[in-house]
């Protein structure tokens, strides 16, 4: 006789590959099996588990629909040997519609199916263009126990949860697939304990881990109990199958046994996030390992420390590309980070392809004066040779331009904005040095890495330059970065007016003139590498600018409406001249 007054409820905070739907089946029967060996009852996956997440418009393909639901139909058949339940996500084709759905298998069968409510349509999610929302959930009953399954979103409105508790549901398992950001766990926190609150019911927050594309998934899934206080903590960025049990006393359900983990945060997340986004794009994609120009300069390094750490230093290739404006230290720093690393290290004059080229081009440029389009010949034969290593021996191109220089173009089209992805292209310059520091004094738990110092001190404590010209250094045409950085903090992730960010004490000319480069270089980003989103607004998904765009802000003050011109009825009809 089943007691319906326990219950053994195991996470599976794993790491789907979207579209490889028999893979992540394989993922489920394992966990499955592990969590059989521990006694589950019931075993939870994240959101949209068997398809991965997010499917975007490959999701609209029937053939992709029914792999999905063919994968979920035999893990149904599996659960008639008496072992746990589970529930696993998947898109769910039913009446002509496709729902973000998760499935109860249990007994043999499908026993029951629960659709998501409210469809993200912000910052990277896109729900609503894929997915039709369901309708207003019921719980389910596992093993006599009614659970409530509101779905990622869910819970960050009141109305759903609220419709499980006065339903009748005892305990919230929620299926996530939440992305990284800085900042987010305790907005997951703050979230799940305000529903905790409302309706009084413990709280399952199960999160995926792993890449996808741009967006990283930090898992750190967590389980609350009725009076909002923290029952269970798993890791950030690593996959477990971890059993929490529950004990019903006085009709109330507790989580009493759990484990505890601790949760790295602040800039051990972002560079954590980075390595495991570099990681699974590198893994996922099927590439052998990759190569990226080594310059001595601060970006190129902390992007090579990323690779080793993520990959090891077997399946890392740096390669130095110096011309007669690099400098014996840039030479010496490369050098010395590769040895650091103890990756394949090779030096590839580029003066040979400059020269031919601007041979080539000297017809046409006969009586002109040298300038940026020179410089910006020794960037595209750098950019040229990496792809063309990658080309003949499979390895992918590591790109390695920050937040700050892609703001505001300071980057080469077909130059070194080549390469398959960028795991810095979310952090502004400042925190690339703070990254920096920060590995050489700590390494991420899994990382591939030494311990201790793999950046050396020159290349940090060194001013910036591209070394396209003789002496450059970046503060040449840029102000300092700890000007532009806080100034492209306002209107990248804010969207602050010109006249605000004056008012913080900038310079009007230097905001201005930092705001035109931001709107002009919308067509370089559009062409660039994708890379891993560490903060709330990231070029890409996040940001969504038309590239014709001839607005400025010319900081001006707020603009006031007059409120004389429209003094709206209150009906739309009365407002309307019929």
């Amino acid at each position: 006789m089943t007691d319906t007054n326990s219950l053994a409820i195991a996470l599976a905070q794993l790491n789907p590959v979207l579209g490889d739907v028999s893979g992540n089946a394989g993922k489920v029967r394992t966990a499955r099996a592990r969590a059989a060996s521990q006694g589950a009852d019931l075993v939870v996956f994240s959101e949209l588990f068997l398809s991965g997440y997010p499917p975007e418009d490959l999701v609209l393909k029937p053939a992709f629909q029914d792999a999905c639901r063919a994968a979920l139909d035999n893990l149904a058949r599996e659960t008639d040997d008496g072992g746990p339940a589970m529930l696993v996500g998947l898109p769910w084709r039913e009446d002509g519609k496709v729902y973000n759905a998760v499935a109860l298998l249990d007994g043999g069968r499908i026993a029951a199916v629960r659709f998501k409510v409210d469809l993200p349509n912000y910052g990277p999610f896109d729900e609503k263009r894929v997915f039709a929302s369901g309708p207003m959930p019921g719980p389910i009953v596992v093993r006599g126990v009614r659970i409530g399954v509101p779905i990622c979103e869910d819970i960050w409105g009141e109305e759903v949860v609220e419709c499980l508790a006065e339903t009748g549901a005892e305990i919230l398992i929620v299926p996530n697939g939440s992305p990284f950001c800085r900042g987010k766990s305790d907005e997951r926190f703050n979230i799940a304990a305000a529903r905790v609150t409302e309706s009084e019911l413990p709280l399952i927050y199960l999160n995926q881990i792993g890449g996808q594309d741009e967006l990283v998934f930090d898992g750190a899934s967590f389980v609350l109990q009725d009076d909002c206080a923290l029952a269970c903590q798993l890791p950030a960025f690593a996959e477990t199958v971890a059993l929490t049990r529950w004990s019903r006393e006085a009709g109330i359900w507790r989580c009493v046994e759990a484990p505890r983990e601790t949760v790295v945060e602040g800039e051990k997340a972002d560079y954590a996030a980075c390595v495991l986004g570099l990681r699974d794009y590198v893994e996922k994609n099927g590439f052998p390992g990759v190569v990226l120009g080594l310059s001595g300069g601060i970006d190129s390094a902390l992007c090579a420390a990323m690779a080793v750490d993520a990959l090891g230093p077997d399946r890392v290739h740096c390669v130095m590309l110096p011309y007669r404006y690099t400098a014996q230290t840039s030479l010496d720093d490369a050098a010395g980070c590769a040895q650091m690393l103890g990756v394949r290290y090779d030096t590839l004059p580029i003066a040979t392809g400059v020269e031919g080229l601007e041979a080539a081009l000297a017809p046409l440029f006969q009586g002109t004066e040298p300038g940026v389009t020179e410089e910006n010949i020794q960037s595209r034969i750098r950019g040229t040779i990496l792809m063309s290593i990658s080309n003949k021996f499979g390895a992918m191109v590591v790109t390695t331009g920050n937040k700050s220089e892609m703001s505001v173009g300071y980057a080469t089209l077909y130059g070194d904005m080549n390469g398959g992805f960028n795991p810095i292209k979310d952090l502004y310059k400042l925190e690339v040095y703070r990254l920096s520091r920060l590995r050489n004094g700590w390494k991420p738990d899994g990382a591939h890495g030494p311990d201790g110092m793999v950046i050396p001190e020159d290349i940090i404590t060194r001013p910036p330059t591209a070394e396209l010209r003789p002496d450059q250094t970046d503060q040449d045409s840029l102000p300092p970065y700890e000007v532009l950085d806080a100034i492209l903090a306002e209107l990248v992730e804010k969207e602050t007016r010109v006249d605000e960010i004056v008012a913080m004490g900038h310079d009007r000319e230097t905001v201005t003139r930092i705001e035109r480069l931001l709107i002009l270089a919308e067509y370089k980003r559009r062409q660039a590498a994708p890379g891993v989103k560490v903060t709330a607004k990231n070029f890409g998904r996040d940001r969504r600018y038309p590239i014709v765009n001839r607005y400025r802000d010319r900081g001006e003050p707020a603009y006031l409406p007059d409120p004389e011109l429209y003094k709206p009825s209150g009906s739309l009809r009365a407002d309307l001249d019929f």
